[in-house]
């Protein structure tokens, strides 16, 4: 089944409870949190995730691109995240499996997210214990950001090792995606599309995310 998880990044910070309300028939919030050291930008953290919680019962996905994300996971555990994505670059693999056991201890669902620099063979190690694969369509960081088709290939070989070695694992697709370009990411294999500009940019949101879904249908 198709999953969308309309990203906040693109919502009005100063009316997040009104845009939230704007994607009911999503199945995900997705939330980006940003250190401005992993990447080069400063979103949101704790005590907005917390927030959040208190006016939506959407599943919370968030998306953690910050350094040594082990540090942080039972502050968004405890914020009410339902499931958190750590990226494989920012961090030592010790470290990111810490991050993986910690989020398994806490009992929310675990995911791992990959850069466009990233070899698709990264995730191999780590398939038989998580839920999730993030792969970005554009560099993390900032909204906005026209899809790289280049990264279908990335889609499609992630897809076969999932198939391979875990094949409950979701498979997300972050950047740029939009009702043309979500229907590329589905034939590469993606079942959840996170989407920021072509949700919030629309007119009406639930129909943008209605077209979405559309994607899915041959």
């Amino acid at each position: 089944m198709l999953k969308i998880s309309p990203s906040i990044l693109a919502a009005d910070f100063c009316n997040l409870e009104r845009d939230i309300g704007q994607i009911a028939s999503a199945d995900m919030v997705h939330v980006d949190v940003m250190d401005g050291a992993f990447v080069p930008n400063i979103t949101i953290g704790v005590p907005v995730v917390k927030s959040i919680r208190r006016h939506t019962d959407l599943f919370l996905d968030v998306h953690l691109m910050i350094e040594k994300p082990v540090r942080f996971i039972d502050a968004f555990c405890d914020a009410g995240a339902d499931l958190l994505s750590v990226h494989l670059e920012a961090d030592h693999p010790t470290g990111i499996e810490a991050a993986l056991r910690r989020m398994e201890a806490r009992g929310v669902k675990r995911a791992i997210a990959l850069r466009p620099i990233t070899d698709p063979r990264a995730v191999i190690p780590y398939l038989d214990h998580i839920d999730m694969v993030l792969v970005m369509t554009v560099e993390p960081g900032f909204g906005g950001q026209k899809f790289m088709e280049s990264q279908l290939d990335t889609v499609r070989r992630v897809r076969e090792y999932i198939e391979r070695y875990n094949p409950a694992c979701d498979l997300e697709v972050d950047g740029g995606v939009d009702s043309a370009t979500a229907k590329l990411v589905v034939e590469a294999g993606a079942n959840v599309l996170v989407a920021g500009s072509a949700v919030y940019g629309a007119a009406d949101p639930a129909a943008a995310i209605a077209a979405l879904r559309a994607a899915n249908q041959k």
